[in-house]
């Protein structure tokens, strides 16, 4: 029996949060696409590609203090027709020297089931606090 793909992609952001939270850039891209898309949420600069995306993790990695971003899913609706789905939530960013988040929002992300695994294709953020 295998697992619904909300499950799946559930599970996956989890492992999301546990690479950003250790400072893990293997295990960040393990889940991304090649082609993957980021819109930022303050600016919406575009970070297009594992590449670019992973030394923009680098740079946030390397700062100080350093700011841990979590992102809460929601909802997740999984296509009937094709195998993608979006998944929909809230995020927040707590940098080390505080305890409450400097920034949160709300985010939308595309995955992709590529030879069974759910690779993220495309996420977007909005900074609404």
């Amino acid at each position: 029996m295998s697992m619904t793909a909300e499950i799946q992609i559930r599970l996956r952001r989890a492992e999301f949060n546990r690479a950003i939270a250790a400072a893990d850039l293997t295990a960040i891209n393990a889940i991304l696409s090649p082609d993957v898309v980021m819109i930022a949420g303050t600016d919406s600069a575009v970070i297009s590609g594992r590449k670019a995306q992973s030394l923009a993790w680098k740079r946030e990695f390397s700062a100080t203090p350093r700011t841990v971003y979590t992102r809460t899913t929601e909802t997740v609706i999984a296509s009937a027709v094709e195998p993608v789905a979006m998944e929909y939530g809230r995020w927040r960013g707590i940098a080390d020297d505080q305890a409450a988040p400097s920034a949160s929002g709300a985010y939308a992300a595309k995955w992709r089931n590529v030879r069974e695994e759910w690779l993220l294709i495309a996420e977007i953020f909005v900074t609404l606090a």
